[in-house]
Parts: C-alpha cells; sequence; structure tokens
C-alpha cells in the first residue's frame, strides 16, 4: 500500500492479509451481487468466562475506519460464566463490511474466554491465596501476552466476585494496566544467581541497586532452598521482620526439596495436614503432595524453616508446574503458600481456544446451518448488553 493511502484502506489491506481467502473472496462477491444485513452468533465449544473486550474494541475500531455501524448484543458479560455452544454475542451489520472479520475477530475473542476459565479456577482453588501472570514468555508473541493478561484479569476478577484474593498483578509492565498496577513485579532470574555466584548475593546486589523494593529470592538455584533461604533472612532481618522480604520456590521436578525425600515427605505432613495423605490420590496427586519440585511437602518444610530460624513474616512464592489440579491439592494439604506464580497454564490447552461463528439470520430472516439451530434467538430473549459500535 501506497504511503499516501488513507487508513481505512490500510486497514482493509491488513485485514486481507491476515484473513481467510473464502472470507476475501466472500466479500467480494456480496459486493458484486447486492449486500445483505446479517447476523452472526458467535460462541466457543466448551465452558468459558465470557472475555469479548478486544474483540469489541476491534470491532469499533474497525466500524470506524469503514465508516459503518456494527450492532453487539453482548448475552454474556465480562467475567459470567458461559456454556459450551451458547452464544456469547450476537453481532449485526452489513455483510460487506463483516464478511473478511470473522478470522480476526474469533482470534480475539476465543482464547481470552478459555485462559479467563483457567484463571478463575485457580483463584476459586486456592482463595486466600494471591497469584502472579507469569505468562508472557510462554505466549506467541505480544498480541497473545495482550490477550492473556486481559484474560487473566477477567477470571481473576470473577473469582474475585466470590470471595477470592485473585491476581495481584503479573510480570511485565506493558499489560499491568490490566491489573491496576502501573508496572509489572518481580525481582529475579535464576541467571542473576548464576552471574552473581551465590543466592546471598544476587539478593544484596538486588537490594543494593534497588533498596526501596521489595525482595523475593530465588532459593533453588544451588539446592539449598532451606539453608539458602534462611542465610538471606538473616542478611536482611528487617526487611523479614517487616514482611517486605519472600523466597520463592522453584524446585524442578526432577529432584527433592533441600533436607526431603520420600519419607521425610511424608513425615512432613503428617506434621501438619494428616487427612491429605490418608486418601487415595492418583499418581499426579501424590505427586504435588510427597513428591519431587514444589510439593506440599515442600511448602511446609520451608515454613517450618523460617519459623524456626524466627523468621515468621517472610512469605512464601510457590512457582512451576501450578494449574488447577496442583492449586486443588495444595489447598487439601492447607500449604501454606503466600503468592503463586502461574505461567504456562493460563494459555494451556491451546485447542481447546477455537471460537466459531455462524450467521443466523439474513436481512432479518432466520437462517442457519443444519445442527446449528440451537443459535438462533428465540422470541422474547433478553438482551442483556449491547449497543451499536462504529
Amino acid at each position: 500500500m501506497a504511503a499516501g493511502a488513507s487508513p481505512d484502506r490500510r486497514i482493509d489491506a491488513a485485514i486481507a492479509a491476515r484473513t481467510d481467502a473464502y472470507f476475501n473472496r466472500t466479500r467480494s462477491i456480496v459486493q458484486r451481487f447486492g449486500d445483505s444485513q446479517v447476523t452472526y452468533a458467535v460462541f466457543l465449544r466448551r465452558p468459558v468466562v465470557s472475555a469479548p473486550r478486544l474483540m469489541l474494541d476491534w470491532l469499533a475500531e474497525v466500524a470506524q475506519a469503514r465508516q459503518t455501524d456494527f450492532e453487539i448484543e453482548v448475552m454474556h458479560p465480562e467475567g459470567t460464566w458461559v456454556g459450551a455452544g451458547d452464544p456469547i454475542l450476537y453481532l449485526t451489520g452489513s455483510f460487506v463490511a463483516l464478511a473478511d472479520l470473522e478470522t480476526l475477530f474469533l482470534q480475539k475473542l476465543g482464547a481470552p474466554c478459555v485462559a479467563a476459565h483457567n484463571a478463575y479456577q485457580m483463584c476459586l482453588e486456592l482463595p486466600k491465596t494471591g497469584f502472579l501472570a507469569m505468562d508472557a514468555r510462554h505466549c506467541a508473541g505480544a498480541d497473545m501476552a495482550e490477550m492473556m493478561a486481559y484474560a487473566a484479569s477477567v477470571g481473576s476478577a470473577a473469582a474475585q466476585q466470590e470471595g477470592a484474593k485473585g491476581f495481584i498483578g503479573n510480570a511485565n509492565d506493558a499489560t499491568a494496566h490490566w491489573f491496576g498496577a502501573p508496572r509489572g513485579f518481580g525481582t529475579m532470574p535464576h541467571a542473576l544467581i548464576g552471574y552473581a555466584g551465590s543466592t546471598l548475593r544476587a539478593a544484596e546486589m538486588f537490594h543494593e541497586t534497588f533498596p526501596e523494593e521489595n525482595l523475593t529470592v530465588l532459593v533453588d538455584y544451588f539446592g539449598r532452598e532451606v539453608t539458602d533461604g534462611v542465610a538471606v533472612c538473616h542478611r536482611f532481618p528487617e526487611l523479614a521482620a517487616a514482611g517486605r522480604l519472600a523466597v520463592r520456590l522453584d524446585t524442578h521436578g526432577g529432584r527433592f526439596l533441600e533436607g526431603l525425600d520420600p519419607a521425610a515427605s511424608y513425615a512432613v505432613l503428617e506434621r501438619h495436614a494428616p487427612g491429605a495423605i490418608r486418601r487415595y490420590r492418583s499418581e499426579t496427586e501424590l505427586r504435588h503432595l510427597v513428591g519431587t519440585g514444589v510439593s506440599a511437602s515442600a511448602v511446609w518444610k520451608m515454613r517450618e524453616a523460617l519459623h524456626t530460624a524466627g523468621f515468621p513474616k517472610v512469605r512464601i512464592v510457590a512457582s512451576s508446574g501450578f494449574n488447577t489440579q496442583k492449586c486443588r491439592v495444595m489447598a487439601e494439604a492447607r500449604a501454606p503458600i503466600d503468592i503463586v506464580g502461574t505461567g504456562s497454564f493460563i494459555p494451556e490447552i491451546w485447542s481447546e481456544t477455537y471460537a466459531t461463528a455462524d450467521i443466523v439470520a439474513y436481512d432479518g430472516k432466520p437462517r442457519v446451518k443444519i445442527g446449528r439451530e440451537f443459535l438462533l434467538r428465540h422470541n422474547g430473549e433478553r438482551k442483556r448488553q449491547g449497543g451499536a459500535v462504529g
């Protein structure tokens, strides 16, 4: 497109390049044989939490560029539960203006709705624990990172309505606004500890550089979670006493936390949550309770060590493999986790993110392909949230 092309022409060119070819061809055919007023029903094939804002904002931009209006009826407002196959919204407008948009508006709806549901479930499983969204590095670019942060904030808000603490923020500045924060949270990666040569020295370097910041220290780099964690507490007793110090457990699944083995892991839970291991457990549940990596017994072991050393206000941040099932097991073991850092689970199960749209009316006359009659609007159906955009 030439440098002097109008904004609407540039938008049309970008849409045409990124949409499916048959939608572009359909637009050309409708332009030749005459426009029609159409209504799309937009839905997902699995239960989700409604997260349509990114789609709606984009449609508003396109409507303005194309000098048209789209009428949108949102049947399930943001943050509400949606059943499988239940239309999240109905979208009405010129077929010429809408025909080539389906690929792109579905991209902006499906993934956020599924991710919002994932975030919602996690928050409900550990309602007294804060969550930190650390998914950006698991995303396929900035657009996906934006969708996942938005989705986590929607799922979190839905869980907060049911009494959960929810997400307290995320890990980067660009999407922190979704959590009402001016910037992302986080202190150090494993790379800084490797650079410093010791966990304690990495903590010192961080504090010297950012003295006003709270300090969260990764303690698994050298396999001395307890030893190094307590050493950092002794080095910064004022931060520890003020609740400004935390240890982050990120032990990988190839080994136990320092001081634990299978027998010691069972013993820890016998002291703190015996009921959690006295009923039938699947292999995965047992691993979350007493296995390698960041297990419930590992969290309790760390909490014991901090209390014994005189640092009851030092918080525990747990990461590594947290999903809904792991959160549920941690809750049953009453694991004393202050914050969960979750990454890959928010955008997990990508095959379930597909949103779908079917036209259900042409010029006001109901018509849909056989088998999708359930998408038709019924007389008297309540308009829950809507209006024209453009």
